[in-house]
């Protein structure tokens, strides 16, 4: 045999033993299906949460290039520790499993290669040296298209930032608006979890012996839990499964929640085995989280990560020992942004927020935009939250080419919600990067959406100064308010007063009425197939170019206009740069159903036409949709 023959058949051998060895190490699972999750599961070195030397969560670098037989697309998913392979059964702390996750976007065969490498911090970018007999193992999988339907995303594939102001389904091709539950904001704060404990740094600053935030139970909801929903360690978890049911049954199809918060209001939700552990991970509180978010995802429920609490970047205030590398994109931050991107970036629809009320400094946000940006190979949306009077200051140094959000998570009075949105869909748009705009929280803070009249007691009222609002005013000037001005939607905060409130919400029932009148808004755009990502607002047309809250125009000039009355009565249209006949109809966003004819049922464009009057109640809130007639 000469050396070149020699050569190649010493390759073949090789290859074939590495065959065979990554048939013995790894092992694929989950739904081989398009969009669903599949989960490749390595047998690798043996490792416990809270060893130090090596540390598995920053000794060691573990990933894996899936690439589809057509050659794209191609995606380099960081993997993680997985100790025992079933630590949200077990609680297990150690073992050899480590896992990476993906939701293949195409059918077809795909192939894979791991890439696991060692030595001191190399998981965050600090080198490292490949680790035999693991790194370089390959394999590859079949995927079969997609059989689901309906609101589980998987019918629908990965929600993505296109450069529009909606976000967009990669399958499906459809746009995203969200109604959805901003409150309870230490959602992951619950008794079923492993490692979670009551918030202690409230208590501590109060001079209080015993905690005063306790874990949730979300009780009420145990009985919206269905046979055959998961739950983990032989039936845990029904409580909160069972109130993400009760959510998605309302309509509702968006839920946000802290992943951090020491020192924070809360201070009881933490990724880390300790408050203050940033280094080591709690792999079965994880893998239980994960449990939840794969079934949110199923029921169509966005997630809303927002990856810290305005304590946790304060270095002057209560949280600073909490704050990660002290404000900075250091180590800790980085090692906390790679598990979130490993354990769930999988996932088809969601948002990273870089922080709630967040005052860092405007490098610190673009160098944690970037981050994500760099490391997600799926580069979900990253959005921002800060405070109302802080919006100009942070949000000003961020648009455009100045960073890589997609996004603004907005906080405002609950009647400023039309102005502050359209400010920013305006700003962002002259940027040349269109932003993704909602309305996350709603002040006064004390109060956000009050309950449903009746609730436990409840007026139905948040009073300020003598003066009241009822969530018929968060329907008209907060939803409508913000599906006017070309927002993506809104999450409903539930202040801090009421006995169901941002901290303590056990029960997503006491806002009911509230999630009807969201169902009703999104189910008008869904049935009417209104191309809402193609309209601008347009008040200019109805009278109104200060933007205050009395009449607001969403259009596709020439073809549709939408003209929204908080207050009912009537308006006229400014159609002088239109030809043609338009048809003149309303929708009742209180209690939804068809369009329906007022007194004026078509206009001839070219001028200034009156709308008329609704089809009944012309005292409350209507919506005129005006479209061109096709006959």
């Amino acid at each position: 045999m000469n050396h070149v023959a020699r050569w190649v058949w010493c390759l073949a051998l090789s290859s074939l033993i590495s065959l065979r060895i990554a048939a013995q190490q790894v092992v694929i699972g989950g739904d081989l299906k398009q969009w669903h999750k599949v989960t490749l599961t390595l047998d690798g070195p043996q490792a416990s949460e809270t060893d130090t030397q090596p540390n598995p969560f920053t000794d060691y670098s573990f990933e894996v290039t899936f690439t589809h037989a057509s050659g794209n697309p191609k995606y380099l998913v960081p993997g993680y520790f997985a100790a025992d392979g079933k630590a949200a059964d077990t609680s297990g702390t150690s073992g050899n499993k480590w896992r990476a996750h993906f939701s293949p976007d195409k059918p077809g065969q795909w192939n894979y290669l791991i890439h696991f490498s060692h030595g001191p911090l190399t998981a965050v970018g600090q080198g490292g040296r490949p680790l035999p007999p693991y790194d370089g193992l390959r394999g590859s999988l079949s995927i079969s298209p997609t059989d689901k339907h309906g609101r589980d995303f998987r019918a629908h594939g990965r929600l993505e930032y296109v450069g529009k102001h909606h976000l967009r389904f990669a399958g499906s091709g459809l746009y995203f608006l969200k109604v959805g539950a901003d409150s309870p904001e230490a959602l992951l704060a619950y008794a079923d979890f492993d490692g979670t404990e009551p918030g202690r740094a409230r208590a501590a600053r109060q001079g209080e012996a015993n905690p005063t935030q306790q874990l949730h139970s979300y009780a009420t909801h145990l009985h919206d839990w269905k046979p055959g929903d998961p739950t983990w360690k032989g039936g845990l978890g029904k409580g909160l499964i069972g109130a993400l049911n009760y959510l998605a049954s309302q309509g509702a199809n968006a839920i946000s929640f802290l992943t951090y918060n020491a020192g924070g209001d809360g201070d009881n939700v933490w990724p880390f085995v300790g408050r203050a552990e940033r280094m080591h991970y709690d792999v079965s509180k994880l893998d239980q989280w994960q449990i939840v978010f794969d079934h949110a995802q199923a029921l169509g429920l966005f997630l809303h990560f927002k990856t810290q609490e305005t304590e946790n970047d304060d270095l002057n205030g209560p949280g600073r020992d909490y704050a990660l590398d002290r404000g900075e994109l250091g180590p800790e931050r980085k090692l906390y942004y790679r598990e979130l991107i490993a354990r769930f970036g999988y996932l088809l629809a969601l948002n990273w927020n870089l922080g709630e009320e967040n005052t860092q400094t405007a490098d610190q946000q673009r160098a944690m935009a970037k981050f994500f940006h760099d490391h997600d190979p799926w580069q979900h949306p990253v959005v921002i939250h800060t405070y109302p009077d802080w919006q100009d200051r942070v949000y000003s140094q961020l648009l455009g080419n100045k960073s890589f959000l997609a996004g603004a998570s907005l906080q405002n009075p609950w009647n400023a919600v039309h102005q502050r949105t359209l400010h920013w869909v305006r700003a962002s748009a002259a940027s040349g990067r269109p932003w993704v705009v909602a309305n996350d929280e709603q002040n006064p803070p004390e109060f956000g959406v009050p309950p449903d009249p009746g609730y436990d007691g409840q007026s139905g009222l948040a009073k300020t100064k003598g003066n009241g609002y009822s969530l018929h005013d968060i329907r008209k000037l907060t939803l409508w308010g913000n599906l006017m001005a070309g927002g993506a939607g809104v999450e409903y905060y539930f202040g801090y007063q009421f006995p169901q409130n941002d901290l303590t919400c056990e029960d997503w029932r006491s806002r009911e009425r509230s999630w009807r009148y969201g169902r009703v808004a999104l189910e008008f755009f869904q049935r009417n197939q209104i191309p809402f990502w193609e309209m601008s607002n347009a008040n200019s047309l109805v009278g109104n170019p200060q933007n205050e809250n009395r009449a607001w125009c969403l259009a596709k000039p020439g073809q549709l206009y939408m003209v929204y009355l908080p207050s009912g009565g009537t308006t006229e249209l400014d159609l002088t740069e239109v030809h043609g006949r338009f048809d003149v109809q309303w929708f009742n966003p209180r209690s939804g159903g068809p369009l329906e004819r007022g007194d004026i049922r078509r206009v001839k464009a070219g001028s200034k036409v009156s709308l008329g009057q609704p089809p009944s109640d012309p005292k409350e809130d209507w919506l005129a949709v005006v479209k061109r007639a096709t006959s």
